[in-house]
């Protein structure tokens, strides 16, 4: 039931039993599509390219491409593949980008939460 009010997000009333075992000063890791969107958008700005080279290079709309890397919209493996390839990467290497990048955001708890899971 935790999951899904989680997933739902419905406000919740702190007990003592939760409040001890918060971690006020811990951030929250980024959603994915976040993080694959912040990485996206610091490749492609480190080549100096538009939205317009990159989104034509991959067959898709750039209003599309920007919201992707606005972490707004969920990319499928297949489109990630070819805007990865656009930008001159494989999909290993977007992989490892956007782990580096939740480790960035989150700190150091969360390759402890990686473990755990």
């Amino acid at each position: 039931m935790d999951s899904l009010a989680k997933v739902i997000e419905f406000p919740r009333q702190p007990t003592p039993e939760t409040e001890a075992r918060s971690e006020p000063d811990r951030a929250e890791p980024p959603l994915m599509r976040e993080a694959v969107g912040r990485v996206l958008r610091h490749r492609r700005h480190a080549q100096r390219r538009t939205l317009r080279d990159v989104a034509d290079e991959a067959a898709m709309s750039t209003q599309y491409l920007s919201e992707v890397e606005r972490g707004r919209k969920e990319v499928s493996s297949e489109l990630l593949v070819t805007i990865s390839e656009a930008l001159g990467m494989r999909m290993v290497d977007l992989s490892r980008l956007v782990h580096t990048e939740f480790q960035r955001s989150a700190g150091s708890s969360y390759d402890a939460n990686l473990l755990a899971a």
